[in-house]
């Protein structure tokens, strides 16, 4: 008995039957004998060109007999693709599915032929030819192979065998392309013979050339193109075989997980990236925020619910149970941020001083897509990928960096409004009294919401030639969405600014303060020495051309 042993690398088999086309969803499993001994032939002529053909075809011709395979517990799946199609101009595009076979990585999938024998050179051949065999079907089926000595009778997988007799009745017929013996190794389709005659009389001959594009010249070996130019309907050489499978061969069973109760990871931070066919713009930092607070709620509830009552967490909502904000600014922070920097947002950071519950992290993992009510969103969807978690000293990136240096990426909004009656009035009319008010404000945010930080900074306004306040040298506050879903809200009210923070020491992120400063408004970005430079010199150069 000779038993061969396939495990799929990636946990999929991509394989279309032959004479289906790839837009109709059907998928091969298992694997027909025919694409078996076709790739075993391909390995052997592209990795070991130093065996000769006699001693392997006797192994082909072996196997060329019908096998028996013992099927993993497996399912089905797709994905699409809009690939260039050029018919109707440059920009057209054409739907192709691509349906696979989806089985557990650790699984393997058995073939064996019960009546066929080798001998002990000829299974040392076949197993170094197995050995080098890394793809069976199409190029994304990575796999590997080993010949094996019995076969392990696997009570999750189930036989799928050549028809005789009648059908089970929780089984169905599949049909296989397989090899036919005799005519797979002939050479009657794929030799092109041609006669020349030469010399007169009785010198007379008639010789025959014999030419092939295939080596070795066998019927197994014709390529699908020339098939297609040929109109063939089946190979030459090979037949169609029923076999019978289990029924409900694709119903994956999995495996019964048991709910994580206790987790020892300490998570203060979940980095995601996004991602959409139109991304939304920074200015829309303040809406971004609020739907991704509304979506972790909602998941929050879902996973926590008992007896119909939904769980609240105090730490995604900011509200403790009687509904009463909270404070000393230990509930999440949402930080969407544009990395890239070109306009718009690319990722989002949630932090939580005292970091997150096993359940929060398990809603977290949960968010997937966002619903911020932008024009067109039920076309360009947000989707959310998550990058990570960790603590503050394992994740560095974005608002998570350390600097001396940091700039208003959003405006930043004052917590209380300015007087313009009496002793302490303040003129609006003023750049530089408003600027005064929102530098002693943001001083007092510091003092309250980062005190270690709060001595030595130095605070300066970010605005050009005009006294306006400008974001990245691209924004004004006035541009960005500052009033939130709740009809309370004020913050569109409120005096809005932008400054550059210089530390006497380092500083690590994330830094937002201010009004809205949990959903994104007030929020600060590290900025290198280069481009602090950079930009202190262009605001230099304004002010001298003003």
């Amino acid at each position: 008995m000779i038993s061969i042993s396939l495990k799929f690398l990636t946990g999929r088999y991509h394989a279309t039957p032959w004479g289906r086309h790839v837009n109709e969803g059907a998928v091969e499993w298992p694997p027909s004998p025919w694409r078996l001994l076709r790739a075993l032939v391909a390995t052997w002529k592209r990795t070991l060109p130093e065996l000769r053909q006699q001693e392997v075809e006797p192994i082909f011709r072996a196997l060329a007999e019908l096998p028996e395979f013992l099927l993993p517990p497996a399912s089905t799946g797709h994905t699409r693709h809009f690939m260039p199609w050029f018919k109707k101009g440059p920009n057209d595009r054409t739907l192709v599915f691509d349906t696979f076979v989806s089985v557990p990585r650790e699984s393997r999938l058995m073939v064996r032929w019960p009546s066929v024998s080798l001998s002990e050179t000829q299974r040392e051949v076949l197993a170094e030819i197995l050995r080098n065999l890394n793809v069976l079907g199409r190029s994304e089926s990575w796999c590997e192979a080993e010949l094996t000595n019995n076969v392990v009778e696997d009570m999750n997988g189930h036989w799928c065998r050549p028809l005789q007799g009648d059908v089970p009745r929780d089984h169905e017929i599949v049909r296989l392309l397989c090899p036919d013996s005799q005519r797979a190794f002939a050479d009657d389709h794929v030799v092109t013979v041609t006669k020349k005659t030469t010399g007169r009389g009785k010198t007379k001959q008639t010789l025959e050339e014999r030419s092939s594009i295939y080596d070795p010249a066998w019927n197994l070996c014709m390529e699908t193109l020339q098939l297609h130019e040929e109109r063939w309907s089946d190979p030459p050489g090979s037949r169609w075989v029923s076999y019978v499978r289990l029924r409900d061969c694709f119903r994956f069973k999995p495996k019964v997980r048991l709910r994580q109760t206790a987790m020892n990871r300490h998570v203060q931070i979940v980095r995601y990236a996004l991602d959409s066919t139109v991304l939304p713009l920074v200015t829309e930092t303040l809406p971004v925020a609020e739907a991704v607070r509304r979506a972790l709620m909602g998941i929050y509830g879902q996973l926590t619910q008992q007896n119909g009552v939904r769980g609240r967490s105090k730490i995604f909502s900011g509200k403790d149970d009687e509904g009463q904000p909270l404070t000393a600014h230990r509930h999440a922070y949402y930080l969407p941020t544009d990395e890239d920097h070109d306009g718009r947002l690319d990722h989002l950071t949630i932090y939580a001083r005292d970091g997150f519950s096993p359940d929060e992290q398990r809603a977290c993992d949960c968010l997937r897509e966002l619903r911020t009510g932008r024009q067109g969103e039920e076309r360009h969807p947000l989707r959310l990928l998550c990058l990570g978690m960790g603590t503050v000293d394992e994740l560095a990136h974005g608002p998570l960096q350390t600097s001396k240096v940091w700039e208003s990426s959003t405006p930043y909004v004052a917590t209380r409004y300015a007087k313009t009656r009496g002793r302490n009035r303040i003129d609006l009319r003023s750049p530089a009294a408003r600027a005064g008010f929102l530098i002693k404000d943001l001083r007092s945010q510091l003092r309250a919401v980062r005190p270690d930080i709060a001595n030595g900074v130095s605070i300066e306004p970010l605005w050009d030639q005009n006294q306006v306040f400008s974001i990245a040298r691209r924004w004004r506050p006035l541009q960005f969405k500052r009033f939130r879903w709740k009809q309370s809200d004020d913050g569109g009210q409120r005096l809005a600014g932008a400054f550059r923070l210089i530390f006497s020491a380092p500083v690590r992120g994330p830094l937002a303060l201010g009004h809205s400063a949990h959903f994104g408004l007030g929020q600060f970005m590290s900025v290198g020495k280069r481009e602090a430079r950079e930009g202190r010199g262009k605001e230099r150069s304004d002010r001298r051309e003003k």
